[in-house]
């Protein structure tokens, strides 16, 4: 039986891979295992773990790492303890395969940890590239160079890792897994997710809030979120908004939250069940802040997304996206496009650019049929990969 491990420390991470995951986990012949970490096991963060257990996998390990701090220094740390608690467990399940996901200091770890162990490794997300300034670009970067293989996204994240010297034997075109979850998915109905929430027949039409900081606006943060939340009170836009993610500077998001949590246009949430998140989602007339979800996922349900301040910038978005700097004024005009008719009506043909909803049944067949065992060895000169 081949033993599979992937690793989760935050639940959108967790919720992006989790197609992938519900394959692998429904094959006999493959014992999957999650090890846990992270704001999964912190109850400021929704204790998301509970998620993990009422889905079913089966959890190798638990690591409460996050420390109470929002600075870069507590991300250094947890990364620390994240490596001397997985080791043994790593070691003594003795996986045939290690996958992992994105750009968060977790990944570099346990990259790490599948070189010096001789375990192979599959990076997910891979050749992704954002001009924010922010540490996660480039650990995703380091993270690639020391994994065996990676499953990318567009053919520009294939291209992008062969520029970095990486063979095009070890990258897989597989779109966006995140995707899959939207296919086929009957959400609540509007009056449904009212009762859920226990608020009036006027709170019908909404949108979807997600923003967290980064290290170039992190003093910045509480300014560039209130901005968006000014902006929507004074609209009259009702509005799920998400607590921040634990990078550093999320103290001042959560204060600005502290602030407005008594106004009747916003629903503050720190975790949602997935079928509530999604049903909310598929409903909201447009996505705001600076998520990834609204580059890759909002052009799926061809809605607006806007992204506010230097997140997420550079990165390829369909014409569903509009980047605006974080003033009030800009903001403003933003959210006046996104509700505007001539502009939703311009996405009903859309198609979204990172998938088509079956990209986890492509990194499955990969997995199914891929001896990674014999791609462990780096040989390769960077020099030498060809470019074409």
């Amino acid at each position: 039986m081949k033993k599979i491990l992937a690793f989760s420390s935050i639940r959108s991470d967790y919720d992006l891979m989790s197609p992938l995951y519900r394959l692998l986990h429904e094959d006999e012949n493959i014992d999957f295992r999650i090890i846990v970490s992270g704001a999964h096991l912190s109850h400021s963060f929704g204790y998301s773990v509970d998620q993990i257990k009422k889905d079913g996998f089966n959890i190798l390990l638990e690591i409460e790492t996050l420390l109470n701090s929002d600075t870069g220094l507590s991300r250094a740390k947890s990364a620390s303890i994240l490596l001397q608690s997985s080791l043994e467990s790593i070691a003594k399940f003795s996986p045939d395969l290690m996958m992992y996901v994105g750009d968060r200091e977790d990944v570099l770890m346990y990259s790490m940890i599948g070189g010096y162990l001789n375990i192979p490794t599959v990076h997910i997300f891979a050749g992704d590239h954002v001009e924010d300034g922010y540490i996660d670009n480039p650990i995703r970067h380091a993270t690639s160079k020391l994994s065996t293989a990676h499953f990318v996204t567009l053919e520009e994240h294939r291209k992008r890792l062969i520029r970095m010297g990486e063979d095009p034997k070890r990258v897989f075109v597989t779109g966006n897994i995140s995707l899959d979850k939207f296919v086929n998915f009957q959400p609540f109905s509007k009056t449904e997710i009212r009762s859920l929430f226990d608020v009036e027949n006027s709170f019908n039409d909404f949108a979807l809030v997600i923003f967290h900081p980064v290290t170039a606006e992190m003093e910045n943060a509480g300014e560039y979120f209130r901005n968006i939340l000014n902006n929507l009170d004074e609209r009259n836009v009702n509005s799920f908004v998400s607590y921040p993610n634990v990078d550093p500077g999320n103290q001042h998001i959560l204060d600005v939250i502290e602030q407005y949590k008594d106004n009747k246009n916003f629903i503050f949430y720190k975790n949602l069940e997935r079928n509530v998140f999604m049903s909310i989602y598929k409903h909201s007339n447009f996505i705001i802040g600076n998520s990834s979800s609204g580059i890759c996922e909002a052009a799926s349900l061809k809605i607006p997304a806007i992204n506010v301040g230097l997140r997420q910038t550079g990165r390829y978005a369909d014409k569903n996206v509009m980047f605006c700097g974080a003033g009030y004024k800009e903001i403003g005009v933003s959210i006046d496009k996104a509700v505007s008719k001539d502009f939703v009506n311009s996405l009903e043909t859309l198609q979204n650019s990172y998938g088509d909803g079956n990209s986890a049944n492509k990194a499955y067949d990969i997995i199914k049929s891929t001896d990674f065992k014999s791609m462990i060895a780096k040989i390769e000169d960077p020099l030498k990969v060809e470019l074409a």
